[in-house]
């Protein structure tokens, strides 16, 4: 069942809703948020906001099914690591990586999203909720180098003011993307 929800909104099937996992799929207490897939028009116009260029790293947090590191590598050439709480995601998403050909691009850490060094990262992605994100601000702010960009599916970083703000509605609901450029300005 996941794979085939993966396989459509992976776009290799058309995605007809954006598709809610139960909390119990990240199983451990340290998990930051529910796995909730964002639909493929959102990733899409999220990588687009902040501007990935070819051989840029994006890191993923909370990376799920990897579509935003999969359609970061195809789309724009650039290399991906994703951190996720998980086991059982991350095996999945290693097979789809592997399908896809993309293990020299894309790299997946089962991990703790605060203990990870994002010094390498270009570009941030997350979809947690907002008080998650003020739990990785302080790590945001302390390893992510002048012109880096974080970009937020639907959930603001309190005390940044965002370099854009974009709304876009796709799978009948409204979403909110943010992007800040560091060093953030504050609010």
């Amino acid at each position: 069942m996941r794979l085939a929800v993966s396989l459509l909104c992976l776009g290799v099937l058309p995605c007809a809703a954006q598709v809610r996992f139960p909390r119990d799929v990240r199983e451990n207490r340290l998990n930051l948020a529910p796995y909730v897939a964002s639909p493929q028009p959102i990733v899409d116009r999220m990588l687009d906001i902040a501007g990935v260029k070819q051989g840029e790293t994006v890191y993923d947090l909370g990376c799920g099914d990897g579509r935003i590191l999969i359609t970061a590598a195809k789309r724009y050439r650039a290399r991906g690591v994703g951190v996720e709480l998980s086991e059982k995601l991350v095996a999945s998403t290693n097979d789809t990586i592997k399908r896809a050909n993309l293990q020299d691009d894309v790299k997946i850490i089962h991990g703790n999203l605060l203990e990870v060094n994002l010094q390498p990262a270009d570009v941030v992605t997350i979809y947690l909720e907002t008080n998650s994100n003020d739990m990785l601000r302080p790590n945001f702010e302390k390893y992510l180098k002048p012109g880096a960009r974080v970009v937020s599916h639907d959930f603001e970083v309190r005390g940044w003011k965002p370099t854009k703000v974009e709304k876009i509605n796709s799978h009948n609901r409204n979403h909110t993307i943010y992007l800040y450029t560091m060093p953030p300005e504050k609010n």
